[in-house]
Parts: C-alpha cells; sequence; structure tokens
C-alpha cells in the first residue's frame, strides 16, 4: 500500500520559519517527482514548490521565492519543505505529492499519482 505521510506545521508568528517533512512507505522515491502544494481558505489548491525526478533545479513559486526551499533525501524516502520568514499569506493547507513524470514546473494536479493527508500552517500576523 503507497503513502504519503506529512508531520511538521502547526502555528506560528511572522517571520518564523516551520519544515514540512512527507515519507513515502510501498514505493521509492527515487524516480518521482515530488511537489508541495497549499490550498488556503476559500482558494484552489496551487502548487508551492516542485522538484523534477530528472532536474536538480526545483520550481519556486514567485510567493515564496528566496523564503521556500524543497529537498528530497531519497535514502530516507521523504522530502522536506523549509519555510523560512512565513507570512500571514503563507497559511493554508499543505500537502506533499508525488508524480512518476519529469517536470519542470509544478504540473497539474491530475498527473499527480500520491498524495499526503495535508497538514495545517497558520501564520499570525
Amino acid at each position: 500500500q503507497v503513502q504519503l505521510v506529512q508531520s511538521g506545521g502547526g502555528l506560528v508568528q511572522s517571520g518564523e520559519s516551520l519544515r514540512l517533512s512527507c515519507e513515502l512507505s510501498g514505493r521509492t522515491l527515487e524516480g518521482y517527482s515530488i511537489g508541495w502544494f497549499r490550498q488556503a481558505p476559500g482558494k484552489e489548491r496551487e502548487g508551492v514548490s516542485c522538484l523534477s525526478r530528472d532536474d536538480n533545479r526545483p520550481y519556486i513559486d514567485e510567493s515564496v521565492k528566496d523564503r521556500f526551499t524543497v529537498s528530497r533525501d531519497n535514502a530516507k524516502n521523504t522530502m522536506y519543505l523549509q519555510m523560512d520568514n512565513l507570512q500571514s499569506e503563507d497559511t493554508g493547507v499543505y500537502y506533499c505529492e508525488v508524480g512518476q513524470f519529469a517536470t519542470r514546473n509544478c504540473a497539474p494536479l491530475s498527473w499527480w499519482n500520491f498524495w499526503g493527508q495535508g497538514t495545517q500552517v497558520t501564520v499570525s500576523p
């Protein structure tokens, strides 16, 4: 059974940091593109940062550029999202996703094969 289990998240103040983790079981992470998406209240889920399976250069949405960093540890079958200098507009539910395709940005949601359960990130002003 394939599962993506997320951890991290929570309530922080503006300017603080959080790290989200997402562990894949039932598959080997190597060979998958990885992505972090978020869904703000009343909005659609959007790609925040993604990393292709065949490229070390991440796609980073302009809204989080220079603040968020996506990474992966294939040996641990785990992906991460380091979020620094968090702002109130970063509030939302964050999802990790993996897909068996190469991508130069955050591909459409329908492309991704598996996703995590979501974790709430709340940033107070």
